[in-house]
């Protein structure tokens, strides 16, 4: 699937009117969800074609389907990556991503303050195939070069940490991985396109779960690779000598004709037909929620019962000035904020009547959770603090409610301290 580079349109227009590959034959504006497994052909010689990648066409949903294309268009349209492949997660990936390029041997670099599971893959499961994980502080540039050595397959980080609210300087870490012949793959689902143009900061794989913002209120599960076309695979021990097309990288020839298809990770039509729905409405709920999130961060920064609050939008805080410089002032919808104890953390958390006890981010409601005792909470307290998890601390993903009613409540559950 190639892009069309040609649209001076603006965001949400973009993203709404994505064309489809084919015209609906009864017109329809909606893209119908195909929920068909197989894709019937007018002669053997033209299925023969479209399995042989000679001719265009969806043979099985597991690796196309026309609601899942038709997603994948949309996110073409929202940002400035060359190609992209959706999966069933976030995690899906991720994962499918490295496959693609990790081989017995070589090593990743990136960050110890990782998503709970994106850590647990790289120091566990890809362990046990030959592939070493080395973490560095991502604000050292200089830990970062000196880690990097001939069998350095990426730099990996997060946008903006979850839940560390830690935002990497991915312009100046770019220059490091250029320099060294190694691609810079970025997690950025904490910042969606609208609010980020991960091209621009150097970024050549971007993976996001669309679960987050891109579903439109946490309707399902699923994932995005973006390829951004700037990284030359020549480099790649796994890819020297691997094909690519018109439209496709080396990288993503390897996701989408081996990878992909081997592992079964692909996304569903309902789901695709899910988020491309949320797709078109993903700026609106950004902005409103992202403007909330900040008066979030001031009205908690108030409280005599919070130790501190993080958000990268606010004066005093470490990343504020690359955080208005990659996401123009606008660094989304997740805080984090301590107060003085864990048993404080639950306490409060029981007095909530708005806000939800519940995992994901970026949903239409507002999300409460303790990482410490959920998502990290089967970690032992050593990798905790190597991970930089604090038993005090909460994360809060704010959403469409009315911002009087959330500070409300949130004053409420102070109360009971």
């Amino acid at each position: 699937m190639e892009k069309d580079k040609s649209s001076k349109q603006q965001f949400s227009t973009r993203i709404i009117a994505a064309p489809y590959s084919k015209q609906d034959t009864h017109g329809a504006i909606n893209m119908p969800v195909y929920r068909s497994a197989a894709f019937e052909f007018g002669s053997a010689e033209a299925i023969a074609n479209a399995f042989q990648n000679k001719e265009a066409a969806h043979t099985y949903t597991r690796i196309s389907n026309p609601s899942v294309e038709n997603l994948e268009r949309k996110i073409l349209a929202a940002s400035a990556a060359d190609n992209v492949m959706v999966l069933s997660s976030g995690m899906a990936a991720i994962s499918n991503t490295f496959l693609a390029i990790a081989y017995t041997g070589c090593n990743i670099v990136t960050s110890p303050h990782l998503f709970g599971n994106t850590f647990s893959l790289f120091q566990f499961t890809f362990a046990s195939f030959g592939i070493e994980v080395r973490f560095v502080n991502t604000d050292d540039l200089e830990e970062i070069a000196n880690a990097i050595d001939e069998n350095t397959i990426a730099f990996f980080c997060e946008l903006i940490t979850n839940p560390h609210m830690e935002v990497a300087n991915l312009t100046e870490i770019s220059k490091i991985t250029r320099a060294r012949n190694i691609p810079l793959i970025v997690d950025t689902t904490i910042i969606p396109w609208c609010g980020f143009n991960a091209r621009d900061a150097g970024v050549d794989i971007e993976v996001v779960s669309t679960t987050k913002y891109i579903s439109g209120g946490a309707t399902s599960i699923g994932g995005a690779i973006l390829d951004y076309g700037t990284f030359d695979w020549q480099h790649n021990k796994k890819l020297a000598d691997a094909p690519k097309t018109d439209s496709m990288s080396e990288f993503m020839f390897k996701i989408k004709r081996e990878i992909a298809r081997n592992i079964g990770a692909n996304m569903d039509p309902d789901t695709a037909s899910l988020q491309a729905l949320g797709m078109e409405t993903l700026q609106l709920r950004y902005e409103r929620m992202s403007q909330s999130a900040y008066d979030l961060a001031l009205f908690l920064s108030e409280q005599s019962n919070v130790v501190k609050v993080s958000y990268p939008k606010l004066d005093n805080y470490k990343y504020k000035r690359l955080s208005d410089r990659l996401f123009a002032g606008n660094p989304g919808a997740m805080l984090t904020f301590n107060l003085k104890s864990k048993e404080d953390c639950f306490r409060f958390q029981d007095h909530l009547q708005i806000i939800r006890r519940a995992t994901n981010l970026f949903d239409i409601k507002s999300l409460i959770i303790h990482p410490g005792s959920t998502i990290y909470g089967t970690f032992s307290p050593e990798m905790k603090a190597i991970m930089g998890i604090e038993d005090n601390l909460l994360r809060l993903s704010v959403g469409l409610e009315d911002i009087s009613d959330l500070k409300t409540d949130i004053v409420r559950a102070l109360e009971q301290l």
